[in-house]
């Protein structure tokens, strides 16, 4: 298998699961926060929703500033917004994903700060980070799910909430 078919396949079942998360969030609960210091609900799930999107940034782009591009949140407030926007994201990873090469994803791309170098990865690397960003980052909303007493799918296997253990 082809490290595009890989890619492709990984990005596939991650989204599976991601999806299942993002479906059982509470539409009154986007304002909640844990903590003063962690993000609230919605800004958690619109952040889990763009990171598809981060394969298209990799593969069209060679670099990225962050202080010549802030960040610009787009804000949804509902499950079915943020879904929508899940899927969104998600086409256009797959669909550049799709047309790129092997040689595309061994090109290097670079993460600056106001020209400072703070990373330089292939474009597979950085692609393989959203992936791991999205698990991270999915796992972080099931604590909050879990804090909020709704019940938490399983990623891997079977839940808590689901048994069969």
């Amino acid at each position: 298998m082809s490290t595009i078919a890989e890619l492709l396949k990984e990005m596939e079942l991650e989204a599976q699961t991601t999806r299942k998360m993002l479906a059982i969030i509470p539409n009154d609960k986007y304002e909640w926060q844990p903590h003063e210091k962690s993000m609230t609900v919605q800004r958690l799930a619109n952040h889990i929703a763009e990171i598809p999107g981060w394969v298209t940034m990799a593969l069209t782009t060679d670099e990225l500033d962050l202080a010549h591009n802030p960040y610009k949140f787009e804000p949804h407030n509902n499950t079915e917004g943020v879904l929508g926007f899940f899927e969104k994201s998600l086409e256009s990873g797959k669909i550049h994903l799709a047309q790129a090469s092997d040689e595309d994803l061994e090109k290097s791309w670079t993460l600056r700060y106001d020209g400072k170098l703070i990373s330089v990865r292939t474009k597979a690397e950085v692609i393989r980070m959203a992936y791991s960003q999205t698990v991270h980052h999915r796992a972080q909303m099931g604590v909050y799910l879990r804090l909020l007493n709704v019940p938490i799918p399983g990623s891997y296997g079977p839940s808590a909430d689901e048994g069969g253990f």
